[in-house]
């Protein structure tokens, strides 16, 4: 039986102690300390949040309990002077096309896990409602990986990106633009009547892929990327992976084929004025990313055989989540960017981020009921062991992540800003008429805390709807990363 929620007097606990429920009923706005500007901490009183307050970077300390300790402890990054952030919402419920409830009603009790969290008898919809089974349950965080890696979300993003790199104390931003796709081509509820795929799915569970426009060096170097289905079941089983080079004018299979989330080629570039250089080795601490030294000339021979993946800019778009073993961390109230109303790039590119250049604390934010999952992955060869998730109990949107070495040492810590379609004026209806009802991964901003650096991706025109067929075909074959460039 699940246990009740924790008495408010014990709610400073929720970070230490886990509370099984489900998120409070909406508009209800949550306690928190008070404490009186430039007044000692003896002076403090209760304050309840409630929705318009705006909080400054003196009134930060409220926030300390609905924030998560790794972004707290790392706060200089996030938070800063002037920040002004909204508090939009209290555990709102935000809804989901009727489709989405009618698949996860039909085929409900269908999927199952085995014993090593692979996913069966999976068809479209919500695998593991949570009314359905017992977080204290063994599997219970494995099915919260799956709900979160099976959520709704439309057909999937699109638009275009710009990701600025950040380095520590030596080096220069550098910043990156493009276009870039997700497209969901199985379990697609919204298709019943075709088996919930697209005529283009050719036994894929998704394509994604992107084309680079700045810099001048990295311009036209693109990318597709095709998830096969039996990754549901055997995490091993790698995608298909091509990546154009502009200067040798072909497409060839990428190098580093296994890849847990997005695909994006490594686009720092050395040594090739013609365009397209891809850096490979090591020589960047975990994540690989060194100077000149291991760029690959797209003239050379080798060019054939490397394009390596580099994790930037898509962390919480998708991961696989057999490629973990999960436990449930517990249950919480959190402040998050869940349904973000500012704008950033391309709408607005000279959008102020902080000095850090990470901080998205000058927007709405949201009070939510956050599961708190933890994941060790399998191969222990990974730049990292163990992942940290924050996801939303009600919409299974992905809000914080923290990667770590092992157990107690942090890497990153991630924040991810979405923006909700019903709350976009002009926003595009589904092609049957219905409100789209998504959310658009509208940014992300990761802080790397090993060496003070971190990484910003935009996408504030991101769209989750079907797009025409002309765009769809573009989407699912490769041919159009030579066309298109």
């Amino acid at each position: 039986m699940r246990r009740p929620l924790l008495p408010l007097i014990l709610a400073p606990l929720l970070l230490a102690i886990p509370a099984w429920g489900g998120p409070p009923e909406e508009g209800r706005c949550p306690t928190v300390g008070g404490i009186a500007r430039g007044g000692p901490a003896t002076d403090a009183a209760p304050i309840r949040l409630r929705a318009g307050m705006v909080i400054s970077q003196q009134d930060l300390l409220l926030l300390r309990r609905l924030l998560p300790g790794e972004v707290w402890q790392n706060r200089h990054a996030f938070f800063h002077q002037g920040m002004a952030l909204t508090i939009a919402a209290c555990h709102r419920r935000y809804p989901v096309p009727s489709f989405y409830e009618e698949a996860t009603a039909l085929h409900a009790g269908q999927p199952h896990l085995d014993a090593d969290g692979n996913l069966h008898d999976y068809t479209a919809g919500l695998p593991f409602p949570p009314e359905s089974f017992d977080l204290d349950a063994p599997d219970a965080g494995a099915r919260w990986a799956w709900n979160l890696a099976l959520r709704w979300r439309g057909s999937g993003p699109w638009g275009r990106f710009r990701i600025v790199d950040m380095p520590s104390r030596v080096g220069k931003v550098l910043t990156y633009e493009g276009r870039y796709f997700y497209y969901q081509t199985r379990g697609r509820s919204d298709l019943a009547g075709s088996g919930y795929a697209v005529p283009e799915a050719d036994g894929n569970l998704f394509v994604a892929g992107g084309r680079f426009l700045e810099p001048f060096d990295a311009r036209h170097l693109a990318w597709r990327q095709m998830r096969p289905k039996e990754s549901l079941e055997r995490y091993q089983k790698t995608d298909e992976t091509f990546v154009y080079v502009p200067t040798m004018r072909k497409v060839r299979r990428a190098a580093t084929t296994w890849v847990d989330g997005m695909y994006v080629p490594r686009y720092r570039v050395a040594g090739d004025s013609g365009g397209g250089g891809i850096p490979i080795g090591s020589g960047g601490g975990d994540y690989g990313v060194g100077g000149a030294a291991g760029a690959v000339n797209p003239t050379a021979a080798i060019s054939i055989h490397q394009t390596e993946n580099l994790p930037r800019g898509f962390q919480t778009l998708t991961l696989r989540p057999n490629a973990y073993v999960w436990r449930v961390k517990g249950e919480r109230e959190v402040l998050a960017p869940i349904n973000a109303k500012d704008r950033g790039y391309p709408r607005d590119p000279d959008r102020n981020f902080g000095p850090h250049g990470l901080s998205v604390a000058t927007d709405q934010w949201d009070v939510r009921w956050a599961v708190v999952l933890e994941g060790r992955a399998r191969d222990r060869s990974r730049n990292f062991q163990a992942i940290v998730l924050y996801v939303d109990w009600q919409t299974r949107q992905p809000l914080y992540m923290i990667t770590k070495a092992n157990l107690a040492r942090i890497l990153d810590v991630g924040i991810a800003v979405h923006r909700f379609s019903d709350d976009v004026v002009n926003y595009p209806g589904w092609p049957d008429g219905q409100r789209a009802q998504v959310f658009d991964p509208v940014a992300e901003v990761f802080y790397r805390v090993a060496d003070d650096s971190g990484w910003r991706r935009e996408s504030y025109d991101t769209r989750a709807i079907p797009p025409e067929e002309r765009v769809r075909r573009r989407f699912t074959t490769t041919d159009f990363l030579i066309r298109g460039h």
